[in-house]
């Protein structure tokens, strides 16, 4: 991904980038008006940031913490649309080409957005005008939304998030941008119509001011002033519409890189920053600090709550665990709501009964009723005696677990089982609730019926036949009351030993992972051992192979060594010989016994026999050059040989400047060739005769 292909992304940009870099420098366009001259602090914020943008990949995963650092800075203008996409990897979605065929159809939500129009941004210079380029851009992206997430459509707050972006790049880049911001800045959950990410971070918000300002939080709730009344406006847009704009965009861009924690960071800031003004003011006058003090406060620029900002304690973990905790709290609230709903649906019903009751008077009854109603009592007590004998066998059953339970293990480690008992917890609760409820009702019927037969006391008569249907009524009542109660104690057994097979079962869970975990460490440690053997055995092997080695490069060390005592030998031979020979031309130029014709021929032996030596001297050469391996223990054997003009050179250096070839350094242990030797014996003849005059340093050692 190249620079100038995301600069291609946004029109404005580009022309300002292209005009910059024509003029050299001389002009760079702001969101305003254009500036002057670039100073270099902006030159080079410019080259730093196109080196960003152009090797983005590398520098978001290897330097995430320097990038973290420029955002917190601030994004330059000309950059945001393009690090704004990069950051949230909007620069090629797929849905930038279903765009335009959105436009096309029709959203249930048109008539929404265009009335919220005209209040996005009333006052600046894009979206004031009625019926201009900037509303209708964002209606139709507003609208385009709408069509993909049916389940959020519109809401009033995301067109502020949405006019911010279309500031910034064209209306299909923003339209991108948006949707990533939905997906995965949480967005999308705060603008549900349930609003129940909002919900949550009004408690975790609360939860920060209740730990780090207890002061401000205590006045707060004695003022009745609740959390959403001031902060709900900042997450829904950013603080969009409660900050000036340069200062909620430095606030939105740390917003791309880092999420909603800059949102609960610069909100508990400016809640430090004004807490002695807030702690003196009553409800009506917190909300016109809010409104009118705090958005002046910032127009120095938002460096300072951005600073105080990063000062705050924000703990990532801790927030993960008060967003279940409201979970928990959300949780119980609706399933106490349905609650509330059945109990009022079984009142309303139960009233409807006992109306009707009311209505119909006292009942008259037969003798057919009468036994019919002695069947039924004997059928209660046939109930409330196998009642008595479950009861009986669940207490039984109950005693013999207990019993079990204390056989086993006790194992003090209960992180493990904390999930599984939380659920137990949850049913025992549920179950005595239940339980409650079940005896309340009976109480309420027992009520019910006790009023009934004081107000139907005085219509009985005072025949025998009469009272002992109103004895056998009474009974029969009882007996189901009693029946009832037998129910509910059935129940609660039922629950007591639900509740200990969860137990048992949770124990037996607990040894079965034991063991499971046993037999893996010991399969772990015999996998280990093997792994230890064939280690050591193949240790064993290198010391084996290293110590032959060693063996075998001593050996050639010796060879070498000896093969260079014997050169040795054989140049001072060399050098005996080349001595005796100068000393005889010497005696014969003293003494006169050469002429100038023998003088000649005695040279020519000469030189034959110099050029013979010098082939003795190429052969040695050859069988050092083969002997001149590097060995283990660090001997270096210098390599000498016969340069092109006849002369016997070192292979370390560069060869001779002057005719006369003397070496300017020479190490101990070398041979010096110096071939300006002149025959000085004829008078007559000034042609000099090369000769050769050898000469080997006394030291018999090579160079190491």
């Amino acid at each position: 991904m190249s620079l100038s292909w995301l600069l291609e992304t946004d029109s404005k940009s580009l022309r300002s980038m292209n005009g910059s870099r024509r003029n050299s420098g001389s002009s760079l366009v702001s969101s305003s008006s254009a500036s002057s001259n670039l100073s270099h602090l902006e030159e080079d914020s410019w080259i730093l940031w196109g080196r960003i943008v152009n090797e983005w990949e590398e520098v978001r995963k290897k330097k995430e913490k320097q990038l973290k650092d420029l955002v917190r800075k601030g994004v330059p203008h000309h950059f945001r649309a393009i690090v704004w996409q990069l950051l949230c990897n909007a620069q090629n979605m797929p849905i930038k080409d279903q765009y335009s065929e959105l436009l096309k159809m029709t959203s249930p939500c048109e008539k929404l957005i265009r009335r919220d129009i005209a209040r996005t941004y009333p006052e600046h210079e894009f979206f004031k005008e009625k019926d201009s380029l900037g509303q209708e851009v964002l209606f139709n992206v507003m609208k385009a939304y709408s069509l993909v997430d049916r389940e959020v459509g519109y809401c009033q707050g995301s067109a502020f998030i949405v006019g911010l972006l279309l500031m910034q790049m064209p209306e299909e880049e923003a339209f991108c941008v948006f949707v990533k911001l939905m997906q995965d800045y949480r967005l999308r959950e705060l603008f549900k119509p349930s609003m129940a990410e909002l919900g949550l971070c009004m408690y975790q918000f609360e939860c920060m001011i209740q730990e780090q300002l207890p002061e401000l939080h205590m006045h707060f709730q004695a003022q009745s002033f609740h959390t959403s009344m001031y902060a709900s406006s900042w997450f829904l847009t950013i603080f969009l519409t409660s900050f000036p704009l340069p200062v909620a965009t430095r606030i939105f861009d740390i917003f791309m890189c880092e999420g909603l924690e800059i949102v609960f960071r610069v909100g508990l800031a400016i809640l430090q920053m004004n807490q002695t003004e807030l702690i003196q003011l009553d409800m009506e006058g917190m909300l016109q600090h809010f409104q009118k003090v705090i958005p002046h406060q910032l127009d120095s620029g938002p460096d300072k709550v951005i600073q105080a900002a990063y000062q705050v304690k924000y703990n990532g973990k801790k927030m993960k665990k008060l967003e279940k905790e409201y979970t928990t709290i959300k949780t119980k609230e609706m399933e106490e709501q349905v609650e509330i709903k059945r109990l009022r649906t079984e009142n309303r019903l139960l009233k409807q009964r006992i109306d009707t009751l009311e209505k119909k008077g006292a009942p008259r009854y037969s003798e057919e009723s009468v036994l019919q109603l002695e069947r039924e009592l004997v059928q209660a007590r046939l109930k409330e005696a196998e009642s008595q004998c479950a009861l009986k066998e669940m207490q039984d059953k109950i005693l013999d677990m207990e019993k079990r339970n204390t056989s086993l293990p006790d194992d003090t480690n209960v992180a493990r089982l904390q999930e599984e008992l939380i659920g137990v917890k949850l049913r025992e609760a549920e179950a005595l609730t239940g339980l409650k409820e079940l005896r309340q009702q009976v109480r309420d019927l027992e009520e019910h019926w006790q009023r009934h037969l004081a107000r139907t006391a005085g219509r009985w008569k005072d025949s025998p036949r009469k009272n002992t249907l109103s004895e056998l009524q009474d009974e029969l009542m009882s007996v189901r009351l009693r029946e009832a109660e037998a129910q509910a104690e059935l129940r609660e057994t039922r629950q007591r030993m639900l509740e200990m097979e969860t137990q048992n079962q949770i124990h037996s869970n607990h040894l079965r992972r034991a063991e499971q975990e046993s037999r893996c460490l010991q399969e772990c440690v015999q996998t280990l051992t093997v792994q230890n053997k064939d280690l050591h055995g193949q240790l064993q092997e290198i010391k084996r192979r290293q110590a032959e080695i060693e063996c075998k490069s001593k050996e050639e060390v010796m060879a070498v060594r000896l093969r260079e005592a014997d050169n040795i030998a054989a140049m001072a031979e060399l050098q005996q010989q080349i001595s005796e020979l100068e000393i005889q031309k010497e005696e014969g130029k003293v003494q006169g016994q050469l002429n100038h014709t023998d003088s000649s021929q005695y040279i020519r032996d000469l030189k034959d026999q110099i050029a013979e030596l010098k082939h003795e001297i190429c052969c040695l050469k050859g069988q050092r050059g083969l002997a001149s391996q590097p060995t283990f223990d660090g001997i270096h054997i210098v390599n000498h040989y016969v340069g092109d003009d006849g002369s016997y050179q070192s292979s370390d250096e560069d060869g001779v400047k002057n005719p006369t070839l003397k070496s300017t350094q020479q190490s101990r242990g070398r041979i010096r060739l110096q071939p300006n030797l002149r025959d000085t014996d004829s008078d007559d003849d000034d042609e000099d005769d090369e000769a050769l005059r050898l000469s080997v340093p006394q030291s018999k050692s090579t160079t190491v």
